[in-house]
């Protein structure tokens, strides 16, 4: 990627990052007791999500790329499964719940069409 087209421009990296923060603030009002349990995993996952999308932005060739932004829409899933099982648990509210999920939503479809970007140019070369 050159210079010009940097990794925190692109719209799937910023939705991410609004996912993340979405996430931190959401979990600041869990059980303490989940401090190293959920609340880490939960943090950890999302944070996972922008830097895989930014790190496969500095890879050199297409292929590496896409491997990295296969590698965030995993996390991404994982997320998805982490926060129903925060609301299985009653830390968050369907409300929540609808929030956090229509951030995946816009995540999930911004990171498939960068995705498919990326293959066509590994099918191309």
């Amino acid at each position: 990627m050159s210079e010009k087209n940097r990794y925190y421009d692109l719209d799937v990296w910023k939705e991410s990052r609004k996912l993340t923060n979405q996430i931190y603030n959401l979990t600041k009002s869990f059980p303490e007791e989940e401090k190293f349990g959920l609340i880490s995993q939960i943090r950890r996952c999302s944070v996972s999500i922008p830097s895989n999308i930014a790190e496969g932005c500095g890879r050199q060739t297409p292929k590496d790329t896409t491997r990295f932004l296969y590698i965030a829409k995993g996390s991404l899933y994982e997320l998805e499964t982490q926060v129903l099982l925060s609301f299985d648990q009653n830390y968050i509210s369907d409300k929540d719940v609808s929030e956090v999920s229509k951030q995946i939503i816009v995540c999930k479809k911004l990171l498939n069409g960068f995705i498919n970007y990326y293959k066509q140019l590994t099918t191309n070369n």
